[in-house]
């Protein structure tokens, strides 16, 4: 088969990608090809491994009999411009780097690591012992964690932090969903108890898809209903919170800091029209949270995987898609 590689991150796993697909494909690393030349040969392609395909391109892809999104959220992909042939499958693998990095971001924030790096850098010694008016850092034991959706990555975000002694609740879509026996949570709710979970929270963990439903899910009234004291940490897209809204929390007072791994532009363009590098109370990231090589590993090996199942016409793993032609 003829298999589009259009991802520069996957791009660096092309030889497990090859080898565990035993060197039978042709494989295209388009991620650097300008996109006419993607045009060009995308109506000979059998397989597109990507997270973005243009509506234009999906039209032109007459042969092609599956995409594979590299992650979990396929927005990027028309699904109604692929034609009924065409199954579409996603890959995760992300939970438990970003589980850490939420962690890292909970830690750094309630330890006003960054004001005190910045200070030191700059000569300053910034610590309780030299500056009486500075107020302490708190450790997060005993603290109450509110995770807003329990799939892969919100329920590793619970296992990884209630082994610090953090107190997990959550609301989700589905509350009466079974969870992992190995988590311990206050209480699990449906997104009806969104403000419960908000009230009651130290911290306050973002972890859903971008859809209709969740977009500008956390605006003015949410962040106000938060305690002065909470963190807000978003690893899900940045247009499920209001960016207005949390600039003005953040600037305010309102709620005391957070931590942002995702924005509301992407490179080239600056991540905010709003300045939120100016604000010392914010941990900036360039959505790079499940950025490892464990989780990338873990997605190549599963798509190749993915790509011998349809070249031997098994059953594909993680459709969101299927077609009329390809077993799902």
């Amino acid at each position: 088969m003829r298999i589009m590689l259009n991802h520069r991150i996957l791009s660096r796993f092309h030889e497990p990608l090859t080898a565990r697909t035993e060197g039978r494909h042709t494989w295209l690393e388009s991620s650097h090809w300008p996109a006419a030349r993607i045009s060009d040969a995308i109506n000979d392609i059998e397989v597109y491994v990507g997270s973005h395909l243009s509506a234009e391109d999906a039209r032109r892809a007459d042969r092609l009999g599956l995409v594979h999104v590299v992650g979990a959220g396929y927005d990027g992909i028309p699904l109604d411009a692929l034609g009924p042939q065409v199954a579409v499958a996603t890959t995760h693998h992300h939970g438990r780097s970003i589980a850490e990095h939420v962690l890292m971001s909970v830690m750094m924030l309630s330890r006003d690591v960054l004001n005190a790096d910045r200070a030191l850098r700059a000569g300053h010694w910034r610590n309780v012992a030299v500056d009486p008016e500075l107020p302490f850092g708190t450790t997060v034991e005993g603290r109450r964690m509110g995770i807003i959706g329990f799939g892969e990555t919100g329920t590793e975000v619970a296992r990884l932090c209630q082994a610090v002694g953090l107190r997990i609740r959550a609301v989700r879509r589905n509350p009466s969903a079974p969870i992992p026996d190995d988590l311990r949570t206050d209480w699990i709710g449906g997104n009806d108890r969104l403000p419960d979970l908000l009230a009651e929270s130290d911290v306050v963990v973002v972890t859903v898809p971008l859809s209709p439903e969740t977009r500008g899910l956390i605006g003015r009234d949410e962040l106000a209903a938060m305690r002065p004291q909470s963190l807000l940490i978003n690893v899900s897209r940045g247009p499920v919170v209001q960016e207005e809204a949390l600039y003005q929390a953040l600037d305010s007072g309102t709620i005391a800091g957070a931590a942002l791994d995702v924005w509301w532009s992407g490179p080239p363009a600056v991540p905010s029209r709003l300045p939120f590098h100016r604000l010392p109370n914010v941990l900036m990231t360039p959505h790079h949270s499940g950025h490892t090589t464990d989780t990338f590993a873990a997605r190549a090996a599963e798509i190749a995987d993915n790509i011998n199942r349809l070249e031997q016409g098994r059953p594909l793993a993680n459709v969101v898609r299927p077609s009329a032609s390809t077993p799902a």
